[in-house]
């Protein structure tokens, strides 16, 4: 397992050649992350249920000299997941760190008592049952990386509870809450597993987001300004990094200061 003296003399902070797994890869926050680790050196599959999108994806990187393998994914069937990790490992030759980025939120605008049992079910389903079942099919591939990292992208919704979201305020509680437990469980085989809690992003996914809540986050912030997706990536991709290994268990706002652990 890498440490501070195999790192002497060298850039911890490179992920050159890691061989990284990204889920809920085609757009938004998750199609920086896979942008961001292929123009750091990284070896990249990604997975989503937009196959077009993902495909259109991977063929811009190609256009642009970048490897990225886009394989279907959909974290509510268990066997897509088993599948997504074995053909991305066998195109990568293992896998080194895993980005658990896919999620639904569909619960938006309603309150808690106007939610459906359907609703509930279907985005616990993906978000919490989805991470736990894609870092269990990585885990053996995590353990003979010999410097395995996982990071679950939560969100800070489920830091302040925000109203009107129950059901992914609660899945991303569960994610952080599951993020710990990761921790201890996958420590002793030297895998670190860490979560980040974006705030209010500007990407595809949240531009449904009424205006007042943009304009709630912008004010509440320490640094007044949007959040893009840039933001993110770098904290992401340090936690995969040699430079974060002994960083494991802990949860990371990045958020421009609207909540302050």
């Amino acid at each position: 397992m890498p440490n501070a003296e195999n790192n002497a003399g060298g850039n911890a902070t490179s992920l050159k050649n890691r061989r990284v797994l990204v889920t809920g890869g085609a757009r938004g926050l998750g199609a920086a992350f896979v942008r961001a680790l292929v123009e750091a050196g990284a070896q990249v599959a990604f997975g989503d249920v937009l196959t077009d999108a993902g495909r259109d994806l991977a063929a811009t990187l190609a256009s642009e000299g970048h490897t990225a393998h886009f394989v279907p994914l959909d974290l509510a069937d268990r066997a897509s997941i088993e599948t997504f990790v074995r053909d991305s490992a066998e195109k990568l030759g293992g896998i080194d760190a895993l980005i658990n980025n896919a999620a639904i939120t569909n619960s938006g605008g309603k309150f808690a008592e106007e939610l459906s049992t359907d609703v509930w079910d279907a985005v616990m389903n993906v978000n919490v049952r989805g991470t736990w079942l894609m870092s269990s099919a990585a885990m053996p591939h995590l353990r003979d990386s010999g410097r395995g990292a996982i990071v679950n992208i939560a969100s800070d919704t489920a830091l302040w509870g925000a109203p009107k979201l129950l059901a992914y305020v609660a899945s991303k509680g569960a994610v952080i809450a599951m993020t710990r437990s990761f921790a201890r469980e996958y420590g002793a085989h030297g895998i670190t597993v860490n979560a980040i809690a974006p705030g209010l992003t500007e990407v595809e996914a949240t531009a449904y987001v009424p205006a007042e809540r943009h304009d709630y986050y912008l004010k509440g912030r320490a640094l007044q300004r949007a959040q893009v997706p840039a933001d993110v990536t770098g904290p992401v991709l340090f936690l995969l990094s040699d430079a974060a290994r002994f960083v494991t268990g802990q949860l990371l706002p990045v958020n421009g200061g609207f909540v302050m652990n």
